[in-house]
């Protein structure tokens, strides 16, 4: 599911160089996501980072535009085919730590 940012966004830019691949622009009134670049941080971290920078929280998954990991892992290794972090067997993705809290909560109950 690709990230999109909300018509609350206040325009103060702090998302955009957070991206790792680029996807986030300045529009007309607000700044935008490409969906086709987004790739929900997959490969980089394992939180989204525009998501982690916006004091507005209008950085949220786009409920339009549902990905699975894999889509997610195979866009960031297409855009980046040089980027070693990416193309390793574990790489970091917020679906990884979901998946580990899941697994860390279930084990303490």
């Amino acid at each position: 599911m690709a990230t999109h940012i909300t018509e609350e966004c206040i325009n103060c830019g702090a998302c955009e160089p957070e991206c790792p691949n680029e996807a986030i622009s300045e529009g007309d009134d607000t700044y935008v996501i490409n969906p086709d670049l987004c790739t929900e941080c997959v490969g980089f971290h394992d939180y989204e980072a525009c998501q982690a920078v916006c004091p507005v929280e209008c950085c949220l998954p786009d409920p339009e535009r549902r990905e699975s990991e894999d889509e997610l892992i195979a866009r960031a290794r297409k855009l980046h085919p040089d980027k070693a972090e990416v193309h390793k067997p574990h790489f970091p993705s917020r679906f990884s730590k979901d998946k580990h809290d899941k697994h860390h909560h279930d084990k303490h109950k």
